[in-house]
This record gives C-alpha cells, sequence and structure tokens, in this order.
C-alpha cells in the first residue's frame, strides 16, 4: 500500500531529474533505497516495487530500464554492472491456479554479489545468490544459485511437468504453502 505508493513517487520525481542534476539523484536514492552506498548512477527510466527492501553499494552502474520488484529483500554489491532493460524480481507466484486466484504470492531474497556484469535483458527470479564477478549474457534468465567468478548465458524453456495436486501444497519444490 503506502509504501509502493512513496515509491512511485519517488520513482517519478527520478526519471524526471534533468540528468545533469546528480545532486537530487544521489539524494532520492539516498532516501528511497534501504542502503545507498556512494557513487551509484542509475540511468533513467528505472522502477522499483519498494526501493526501501533493495540495498545497493558502492560503485554500481545501472543502463536504462532497471527493474527491481523488490518486495522482499535485493541486495546488490560494490562494483556491479547492468545493462539496458535487466528484470530483478524477488517476488513469484504459485502455479496451482487456486493460490492464483487468491493473489497468492511468495518472496524470497536476491544477492548479487560483488563485481558481477550483467548483460542487457537479463531476468534474476527469486531466491538466487550470484557469486563475485560472475558474468552473465544478454537474456540470461537466472533461476539458480551461481558460483563466483563464472560466465552465465541463456534462456532455458523446457516443459517440466503438469500442473499436480503437488501444487496445493508447495509453492515450489521444498517451499510449503503456509
Amino acid at each position: 500500500g503506502e509504501q509502493r505508493r512513496v515509491c512511485k513517487e519517488y520513482i517519478f520525481d527520478y526519471n524526471q531529474t534533468r540528468p545533469s542534476d546528480l545532486k537530487k539523484k544521489e539524494e532520492i536514492l539516498s532516501t528511497m533505497l534501504g542502503t545507498a552506498g556512494t557513487d551509484i548512477w542509475m540511468e533513467a527510466p528505472l522502477f522499483f516495487a519498494y526501493g526501501c527492501n533493495t540495498h545497493v553499494g558502492n560503485n554500481v552502474y545501472a543502463n536504462f530500464n532497471l527493474t527491481v520488484v523488490d518486495d522482499g529483500e535485493v541486495y546488490i554489491g560494490d562494483y556491479v554492472m547492468f545493462g539496458p532493460n535487466v528484470t530483478i524480481s524477488t517476488t513469484g507466484h504459485p502455479v496451482h491456479p487456486f493460490y492464483r486466484a487468491k493473489y497468492a504470492q511468495f518472496s524470497l531474497p536476491v544477492h548479487i554479489e560483488k563485481g558481477a556484469w550483467v548483460g542487457r535483458n537479463a531476468v534474476f527470479l527469486p531466491g538466487v545468490t550470484i557469486g563475485e564477478n560472475s558474468v552473465f549474457g544478454a537474456v540470461s534468465v537466472v533461476t539458480k544459485d551461481t558460483p563466483a567468478t563464472c560466465i552465465v548465458i541463456g534462456v532455458q524453456f523446457n516443459v517440466v511437468r503438469a500442473i499436480q495436486h503437488e501444487a496445493l501444497l508447495y509453492h515450489r519444490t521444498g517451499m510449503q504453502v503456509t
């Protein structure tokens, strides 16, 4: 409710700020974000759901259209770089239609550790931890943890299973509905 509305106000102001008004951009980020390091450069437009749940380290660069669905906590380490159109989402929805009809959701933290470089249109799903200095190719879909200092590429699309009764009991494997 209220925190999302407040964040949208900050985002509107940030995205309308003149590119040369670095002080105003810095003030908005330091007020909106849960933690804001120094030397953060985020190209407008950018989008956050809450802002206050995102913690950004020092010397972070984000190109146009960074989207952070931070219903849960997001941690971005020092010297992380994002290409255009990157999405980080802490939130997912159950696979079973019974729960989706009730607007159910779950949130798991996302950690992007120091020195990661993320190519354009990459997507980070709920609960992933990204190791230090890893590189993500354009259009990578990150569905699980990655080790430090590795290269990640690709979009995975496989029909994995039918939606069954177990989906009433678990949002995803090992994550029981509460």
